[in-house]
């Protein structure tokens, strides 16, 4: 078992961070939201439940943490040569990470946490992975239209939707989305 200081000792441990992280995403794949408990994840990490507990106090936010790390990683894209590459390409990752990444899971649990449990809420809105990627990609197509609200929730939602309400991933167009996209901002589209 990893151990780590209380938050006056030693800075807790990269290791048994990991640790935590990857058990929480394995765990909730397993056995879903509402029976993981700290108790679980401690075990499959193999390190105490104080540990946990230094530096989580709810499963929501040690799995908050293991999404928005998983989350800027997988929903980051390269820039590509055209506006319509790089929003299909953008759409692919989010359809990606919301279907079929363990973070993308994790973030859809924590999602529908928040409409029950206030505390759930105030931590995913304390960042917006989606809102946060949407507009960096936003911002390269198009520096002199600095992404805002409107056009985020325009990017993503259609597919959020698509996702969220347990349609087949496959069968959404992200080309397509991304060309109505373009052409409702007012953007040429080849």
């Amino acid at each position: 078992m990893i151990e780590l200081k209380g938050r006056g000792g030693r800075p807790r441990s990269e290791q048994a961070r990991e640790a935590v992280l990857h058990a929480v995403d394995d765990l909730l794949l397993e056995v879903g939201y509402a029976a993981l408990t700290m108790k679980g994840i401690a075990m499959r990490a193999g390190v105490g439940r104080q540990t946990v507990y230094r530096w989580w106090s709810t499963k929501a936010e040690v799995l908050f943490e293991a999404c928005v790390d998983d989350a800027e990683e997988e929903l980051a894209v390269a820039p590509t040569r055209t506006p319509l590459a790089e929003i299909t390409s953008y759409l692919d990752a989010l359809v990606r990470f919301l279907a079929h990444s363990p973070a993308g899971a994790g973030y859809r649990a924590l999602l529908a946490a928040a409409q029950h449990d206030p505390a759930v809420k105030q931590l995913i809105a304390t960042k917006d992975v989606l809102s946060a990627s949407a507009s960096a990609v936003l911002n390269r197509v198009d520096p002199a239209r600095p992404a805002d609200d409107q056009a985020i929730a325009r990017l993503i939602g259609p597919a959020f939707f698509w996702i969220m309400s347990g349609r087949d991933p496959a069968q959404l167009d992200t080309h397509e989305l991304a060309r109505s996209f373009l052409q409702d901002l007012g953007s040429e589209v080849p």
